[in-house]
């Protein structure tokens, strides 16, 4: 990652015009851990489903994820089950955790052009994570894995279907992601890429597909603090 850089450079940002946001990780810290309560609850509905030991469900359940991108999509594949459904209840947690951030607001709202969040949730959890964030009103829109006919990222037809819908030029446009992988299609399509990373990384609990390797060529920026990266940028 000789290329990568840790510290937001305006001018590298002076033609972007369509912001892109993965949600969960990205516009709130990783330490702020909401995204532990989604993960317990698809355990206990892979659990609850095929009738397996919790210890037995999230191997499966990670199994998935890393297979198909999402867990609902290798539950979807293999056991048809209903995708709606799998969405409540997994997004069924407590957000208390997440505090109004009218810094980052700021931020958001004074980046020139349009702001989107692209995340692997749904349409729900993303406004009421926003929501409770304070930075809901600032974007532009919110597509999500039921807009992506529940075909996740780091599915390419999934990051062109998002780009058609809302006619973003790539080579315009800027994508902020908190996994890796998942910045390697806008990358090839020509946006600017920034990966989220948590604050004291070496000693933070991340899983092993989190962590960057020395080969991560497609991302151009890393940062532990967005609201500071975008502040620089303005």
């Amino acid at each position: 990652m000789s290329q990568t850089k840790t510290l937001s450079e305006p001018a590298d940002f002076s033609d972007i015009r369509d912001w892109v946001f993965d949600l969960d990780n990205t516009l709130y810290p990783h330490h702020v851990d909401l995204f532990a309560q989604i993960d317990k609850n698809m355990t206990a509905y892979v659990s609850a489903l095929l009738q397996m030991e919790r210890e037995d469900a999230r191997k499966l359940q990670k199994q998935y994820y890393l297979e198909h991108g999402t867990t609902l999509q290798g539950l979807m594949i293999h056991h048809g089950i209903d995708p709606n459904d799998f969405l409540e209840k997994a997004h069924a947690i407590d957000y208390s955790a997440l505090t109004p951030q009218p810094e980052l607001a700021a931020a958001i709202k004074a980046l020139p052009g349009r702001k989107f969040i692209f995340t692997n949730g749904s349409v729900k959890h993303a406004e009421a994570t926003a929501g409770a964030l304070g930075i809901l009103d600032n974007f532009d829109g919110i597509f999500d894995i039921v807009a992506a006919d529940f075909v996740p990222k780091p599915a390419g037809s999934t990051y062109d279907k998002f780009m058609s819908l809302n006619r973003v030029d790539t080579k315009k446009a800027a994508m902020f992601e908190d996994l890796p992988r998942n910045l390697t299609v806008p990358k090839a399509l020509g946006m600017k890429t920034v990966l989220l990373v948590p604050r004291n990384l070496e000693t933070a609990i991340v899983e092993w597909w989190e962590r960057t390797t020395g080969e991560d060529d497609h991302i151009d920026y890393v940062t532990d603090d967005l609201t500071a990266f975008l502040k620089a940028l303005v």
